[in-house]
């Protein structure tokens, strides 16, 4: 049943948001914006300019599409100051070299340090995707949209959502990427390694409309389109409702993955410096999962081994093969499956994921004074998410080999954000507070699956992972509430106008209660899971120092040094890197000494702009301590899952990077990345076999690789634009102690792009359309066979184990899109 409370929140929100322009008698402010010649957008005196000394980590400035967008671009700053010298801004302009409705992340991949992983070529299949910056993966990032929290980015996340699934990257303006300590006014309890702050497209003055249809490989269908109201009354009320759908085949296996999305914003002007606005965001995911492979897949299985729903006899190969699994007549192995060392788990019958999130806030960024400015929003989140999977190791209660597996997360959060600025002399000081309260839902069910006859003789049809509604048994159930309180200060410094310092700090205090409602033995093999009690992490002081040198022209010096924390995080049983994911045992035995992620980032930097040439050398040591790990060992269905604090980590890394533009129109850009990030500790772990200690003091963390390249080159002439980018992704280790490790690769990509405006005008005389322009992307260009997302289900201690991702062969896209 759908929660009306949410439902009252966003209609009375909206509401008030659209009363203020009756309410309201002020003068209409007209926020204009120049563009500089890196197509980088700078506010007027409306906000605060981008000060000249935040100069952007080297890349390549696409151009055409990129500029056209730009000029709908804003700078909106919003009262959060982000005093942080290495961030980088990534515009929409970057977004548009991807294929339309491509999950944003991916677009960083172009910065050094950063990888991208997907299953599939747009990034949308979330159980496929992961994110790493610098060694840190994506759950110990934080994200934000528009200064709302998106919450810790692990797969069923218990307090936010994915990007992709709260705005349409078609509606992103900006991504400001902090690749070190983050900034203190970050909505975020888990950025240990930067934040991703993005921004969400104002709307425009003029009314307006763009449609974007692509078509591409595996049946893809991609529908975008945006209105623009223009201004509606003197003071320059304006709003944009956008609807964007998502369907394609999958590349392997069968069935399909569907995505729908709505988003809209609201913005009123208060005067010339002041503005309220409201975003509201609806998106419903549908999408069947590729299978999870492992290395001995990959090595001996092919490249194409998937689960079995939708392709020829897919109920009775998978029916059967569960049944050689227990050990019952009638069971058989497919051939192509005869040589792998556990062919029982290659394919289940299905593996779905599905999400209905409903997203939204209200901010204010008020001018009280030429002084003194207030920024407040207050933002709700709904969430429904589904994940399932045929698992062969629980027989149906009719006497089916296997059952349909059902995790069902549900969240609700509530929150408000509120700081306030202060300019006087040479400072610029800034304070807030940020609450939120989150409850949280860990369901997981299991559905009987029918006989095999019955299905062969029509009687009965198997269960449908994506609409799941017939009668089940539960196989645990947890129930979460958790209050997190944040507050913060700081000051930038400007002693000479050269020179720039910062000094910051915040406090947090984060508090969960886990409560069990459900517990089946069978499945959890234990007689309690963790419920009736709960954890707090506290950290008072959190430091953070800054500064920057501009010394001669285009020369920038830089440093940076924070303390950051990522509190306990929140996970159903078996489902995560949490403390509460185990049995009453383990966690009672744990809560007293279990403690939070922390470390320390220090970072230096250097940069050089010019013209024809920007540089950049970018070196960082971190120590991070109390590294909290998912262990995992027997069937990803169900494996044997430990918290461990694997001990501390040292990482020292350097980035370096180049844009030359040495001709009119060509830009060349290159980057490496180097990251030595071993753990100082080795690990003791009691099993069934006695004590065991593995020696992974001095091994490369998991899933990240110690050294990767990447290129871009673009090129301009009159209407057309060509574009390419290649990355190298060194050798990553599987398990702990790296005896099992994931090969390198090389993956190539490259576009086109074609201006239709001048020759339509000129052809008819006249255009009623403001722009029309063609793309034409190539993802993969070389067909690379690569492991791509790595640790969805937990990593091993040593060996291999089932928890990495196929990337996507060669694809392509070609789309038309038309600005009225």
């Amino acid at each position: 049943m759908v929660d009306r409370t949410f439902f009252v929140y966003l209609v009375s929100s909206t509401a008030l948001a659209f009363s203020f322009p009756l309410l309201s008698p002020v003068a209409k402010a007209r926020d204009t914006l120049a563009t500089n010649q890196q197509g980088h957008p700078q506010t007027t005196a409306v906000h605060r300019k981008v000060q000249p000394q935040q100069a952007q980590t080297p890349r390549l400035h696409p151009i055409n599409k990129a500029q056209t967008i730009a000029q709908a671009e804003d700078v909106n700053v919003q009262g959060r100051r982000q005093a942080n010298w290495v961030v980088t801004p990534v515009t929409a302009a970057t977004i548009a070299n991807y294929v339309p409705g491509t999950n944003a992340l991916k677009a960083l991949t172009t910065l050094p340090g950063v990888m991208y992983n997907s299953g599939d070529p747009q990034g949308l299949n979330l159980w496929g995707q992961s994110f790493l910056m610098h060694g840190f993966d994506q759950s110990q990032i934080g994200m934000t949209l528009d200064g709302m929290p998106l919450g810790d980015q692990q797969w069923s996340n218990s307090n936010g959502l994915s990007p992709s699934a709260a705005i349409s990257s078609e509606n992103i303006t900006r991504m400001d990427v902090s690749a070190s300590a983050g900034s203190e006014g970050a909505a975020s309890i888990s950025n240990l390694g930067g934040t991703v702050q993005f921004v969400s497209r104002d709307p425009s003055h003029k009314t307006g409309a763009t449609v974007n249809q692509t078509f591409g490989s595996n049946a893809m269908f991609h529908t975008f389109v945006r209105a623009d109201s223009g201004d509606l009354n003197k003071q320059g009320t304006r709003f944009w409702v956008s609807y964007m759908r998502n369907d394609t085949d999958k590349w392997r296996g069968g069935q399909n993955q569907f995505m729908q999305q709505v988003n809209a914003k609201l913005l009123h002007p208060i005067g010339q410096k002041s503005r309220l606005t409201a975003f509201f965001n609806y998106a419903d995911e549908q999408m069947q999962n590729y299978q999870d492979y492992n290395m001995d897949m990959f090595r001996h299985g092919g490249y194409h081994i998937d689960n079995l729903l939708g392709t020829p006899n897919g109920y009775e190969t998978a029916y059967r093969l569960a049944l050689a699994q227990n050990g019952r007549p009638g069971g058989a192995v497919p051939a192509a499956y005869q040589k792998l060392q556990s062919p029982y788990t290659a394919s289940f019958y299905d593996g779905a994921g599905s999400q209905r999130q409903y997203f939204g806030g209200v901010s204010a960024d008020l001018a009280l004074t030429d002084r003194l400015r207030w920024n407040s929003t207050f933002y709700g989140h709904r969430s429904w998410e589904v994940g399932t999977v045929t698992s062969p190791l629980i027989q149906s209660t009719n006497g089916a080999p296997f059952v349909e597996q059902a995790t069902i997360p549900t969240t609700r959060r509530f929150g408000l954000t509120s700081s306030l600025t202060y300019t006087i002399a040479r400072n610029e000081i800034n304070g807030g507070v940020w609450y939120e309260n989150t409850h949280f839902n860990a369901d997981k069910r299991a559905y009987d699956e029918p006989l095999l006859e019955d299905v062969l003789s029509g009687a009965a049809r198997p269960v449908d992972g994506l609409h799941l509604n017939s009668n089940y048994r539960r196989e645990y159930e947890q129930v979460f509430n958790t209050n997190t309180f944040v507050a913060y200060l700081q000051d930038t410094y400007r002693p000479i106008d050269s020179v720039a310092l910062h000094f910051g700090f915040r406090s947090v205090l984060n508090t969960t209660r886990v409560g069990q409602l459900a517990n089946w033995e069978p499945y959890t093999r234990t007689t309690a899971i963790a419920g009736g009690a709960g954890l707090t992490t506290s950290k008072p002081f959190l430091p953070h120092i800054s500064g920057q040198w501009s010394f001669l022209p285009g020369h920038q010096l830089y440093f940076d040094i924070a303390n950051n924390v990522k509190v306990l995080p929140v996970s159903g049983y078996n489902s995560g890197a949490s403390p509460f994911a185990t049995t009453q045992a383990a966690f009672d035995a744990s809560r007293n000494s279990i403690t939070s992620e922390t470390d320390w980032n220090y970072a230096l930097g250097y940069r050089y702009h010019s013209r024809i040439l920007d540089g950049n050398v970018y070196a960082y040591h971190t120590d991070f301590s109390n590294r909290l790990q998912k262990i995992s060992s027997g069937s990803p269905n169900n494996p044997y899952t430990v918290i461990s604090n694997v001990g501390s980590v040292a990482m020292n890394g350097v980035d370096a990077g180049v844009v030359l533009r040495p001709l009119k129109g060509l830009q060349i850009g290159s980057s490496i990345s180097y990251n030595h990030a071993t753990y100082s500790d080795n690990v003791t772990q009691t099993t069934t076999g006695g004590v065991v200690t593995y020696g992974i003091k001095g091994k490369q963390v998991v899933a990240y690789p110690r050294f990767m390249y990447k290129g871009q080159i673009s090129y301009r002439w009159h209407n057309a634009e060509a574009h390419a980018d290649t990355q190298f992704i060194g050798q990553r280790n599987l398990s702990y102690t790296g005896d099992e490790k994931v090969p390198s690769y090389w993956l190539t990509n490259a576009g086109v792009r074609y201006d239709l405006t001048s020759l339509i005008g000129h052809t008819s005389g006249t255009s009623a359309f403001k722009r029309v322009s063609l793309d034409f992307n190539v993802y993969n260009i070389t067909n690379q066979h690569y492991i791509s997302t790595m640790g969805q289900n937990g990593f091993p201690m040593a060996g291999d184990y089932q928890s990495v991702v196929l990337g996507a062969p060669r694809q392509y896209f070609g789309s038309i899109q038309v600005d009225f």
